[in-house]
């Protein structure tokens, strides 16, 4: 099959059409599926399996603190400028790492590791030392592997930079949101355009691969003007991957959000324009549409993957790294093996707990069945690649000749030939492509092959546009 530059187009009435409450696939099932009935055995012996097959490994920590809340946060966090908390948080940490790291075998090797938060930068260096130590000493990483962390620009200076670089990190990322002071003072994340400024000049002199930063549409007081503004000083900002995403406004879910002012928030169809204006402008100023709200210089990684129909998708968004097995480490990390979910406890009550009482930390999960496994592969090869070979998936799940994508995918094809007729995909005998147009809704597309999402009430998740 072959891959070609990906372009976008905005078509409002579609996206008027189909602005509804979808997931974002970061996995499939959605992480909504994970049980609290789910058993400790199963995630044992998906570890085991994943030993045999000696898969590769990626890593994640949460560190969940964050000294002042942002409004616009949906991330499970703890708030305190108590920093004496984040000694017991990395006694547990590194206890729970060494109950997994036990379970693993020592020849599988670690290709990618992410830290996220929360604020990893919560930490002084001494302790961001520490548990890169602990994890260290369980765990054998390759040469080229992708280490990034999250970081808070407000907490950093040159030589906290310089550490994290010396240490092995090599890709950072940052929250901007919008640069207008007025925005900022609303959501509570003050951050000087200097101080931004600065902060990339340091990465940069410090020696990062890539860069990444992240901006949200839909904030109060944002207009089609000031975030124009934003997104001009992002694109001077220059770094290799942008994340522009769409605020999510559910204060019955996240309280900390009803300190926004509601009559603030821009109209829905202001809010297209921000997004139409975001996309042309990052578009013709050389950032590759990735997919969803995602762009890339056309040399970064994930842009390279893309065009080569290797890019993929985890609990960390979009990713180069070949399939693998995700183990999270710290409260309400999530580990995504081949076919169990896990996701830790919660509350730093429940996960110390767990751990005193030699037990993993699990609070919920999920095992796949083959049907499960199989629409996975369809669901990410579309949000991935904008494309699916209807072979290529026969052939790798072993569906029979009588038995074919059209068979077995019977119930949806009404679906999509709905979205055909709207112009949002084009259905080829043995291909399905997204359309230029299709691409800003392609969770809606992936929507159709989710046999759990008819069960879901519309608050569950976030909407498309």
């Amino acid at each position: 099959m072959s891959f070609s530059l990906p372009t976008v187009q905005f078509d409002s009435t579609l996206l008027r059409k189909y602005d509804q409450p979808v997931p974002r696939y970061t996995s499939y099932p959605p992480a909504t599926e994970l049980k609290p009935e789910f058993e400790e055995v199963d995630f044992r012996t998906a570890i085991a399996v994943g030993n045999y097959k000696n898969t590769p490994l990626s890593l994640y920590c949460h560190i969940p603190f964050c000294e002042t809340a942002c409004y616009f946060c949906g991330c499970n966090t703890v708030i305190t400028q108590r920093k004496q908390v984040a000694e017991p948080y990395l006694d547990y940490t590194a206890r729970h790492i060494q109950q997994v790291a036990q379970l693993i075998d020592d020849k599988r090797s670690v290709h990618q590791m992410h830290w996220g938060g929360g604020t990893p930068n919560y930490f002084s260096l001494g302790q961001i030392e520490r548990l890169w130590t602990t994890i260290n000493q369980h765990f054998h990483f390759e040469p080229n592997a992708e280490i990034s962390i999250e970081v808070n620009p407000s907490s950093l200076d040159k030589n906290y930079l310089l550490f994290l670089k010396d240490l092995g990190f090599n890709r950072i990322s940052f929250g901007i949101q919008d640069f207008n002071p007025q925005v900022q003072e609303a959501v509570n994340r003050i951050q000087p355009e200097a101080m931004l400024f600065n902060v990339m000049d340091w990465i940069r002199e410090v020696g990062f691969e890539s860069v990444n930063v992240d901006l949200i549409y839909g904030l109060p007081f944002q207009t089609l003007s000031t975030f124009r503004e934003t997104i001009y000083k992002t694109i001077k900002l220059d770094p290799d991957r942008i994340a522009v995403f769409n605020f999510a406004y559910v204060p019955w879910l996240k309280p900390v959000q009803r300190r926004i002012p509601q009559e603030a928030l821009p109209p829905a169809s202001e809010k297209l324009d921000i997004l139409q204006m975001a996309i042309e402008e990052l578009t013709q100023n050389s950032y590759q549409f990735i997919g969803m709200d995602h762009f890339a210089k056309p040399n970064d990684e994930l842009a390279i993957a893309q065009r080569q129909g290797q890019l993929h998708r985890n609990f960390q968004g979009y990713t180069t790294k070949p399939e693998s097995d995700l183990i999270g480490f710290g409260m309400t990390s999530i580990s995504m093996l081949h076919d169990v979910y896990v996701q830790n406890h919660k509350r730093l009550k429940d996960f110390y707990q767990a751990i005193d009482a030699g037990s993993l930390p699990i609070e919920r999960g999920v095992r796949l069945n083959q049907e499960d496994v199989i629409r996975r592969t369809v669901i990410m090869e579309l949000m991935c690649q904008f494309q699916l070979s209807k072979d290529d998936l026969a052939e790798k799940y072993h569906l029979s000749f009588d038995q074919d994508f059209d068979e077995y995918f019977a119930g949806e094809r009404l679906e999509l030939k709905k979205l055909e007729a709207d112009g949002l995909l084009r259905i080829f005998p043995n291909q399905i492509k997204v359309t230029p147009a299709g691409k800003l809704l392609i969770r809606n597309i992936a929507a159709v092959f989710d046999t759990y999402l008819q069960q879901k009430t519309i608050s569950s998740f976030s909407r498309a546009i």
